[in-house]
């Protein structure tokens, strides 16, 4: 007989509240590529979407926004991933979310940048205060069953 304990699987409210941390960064993300894409056409011209596209794969003063896409990558691959989500995979995607968000302005490049565009630009103010209160919200939720204990 084996002895050894399964990992809990993540509760449907927890993969709710990952859903929703998701849905926020997604917006947030998308202000800040608006931001970043303005500042570049400011210096370089107009850009149409494939364009922009590329610059966002390939240019590095689009790289530092590969943090927050990764991130909502990995959500992605948590919540449609197989085999079900387990709830440390949730608490610590969550608890990345919530590193992320909270920039220092001396730090890594996205740091910085994100510092920047806080300051810069209240709809991403707003957006990052409507993500905080999501993560805070997951945070002080039922992630799981062990993850109070």
């Amino acid at each position: 007989m084996n002895d050894r304990k399964l990992p809990d699987v993540a509760t449907p409210e927890s993969l709710n509240q990952l859903r929703d941390i998701r849905r926020a960064l997604l917006d947030l993300h998308k202000l800040l590529l608006e931001t970043e894409r303005a500042a570049y056409e400011r210096s370089f011209g107009r850009v149409n979407s494939s364009e922009l596209l590329r610059l966002v794969i390939e240019d590095a003063r689009f790289a530092w926004l590969h943090t927050i896409s990764e991130l909502i990558v990995n959500m992605d691959e948590v919540l449609d991933g197989e085999p079900p989500a387990t709830a440390i995979a949730v608490t610590s995607l969550v608890d990345l979310a919530d590193r992320t968000l909270h920039p220092a302005e001396p730090g890594s490049a996205f740091q910085i940048k994100y510092h920047a565009a806080l300051q810069a630009e209240p709809d991403v103010i707003f957006a990052h205060r409507d993500t905080l209160k999501v993560i805070s919200k997951a945070k002080g939720g039922t992630l799981s069953s062990s993850a109070r204990n």
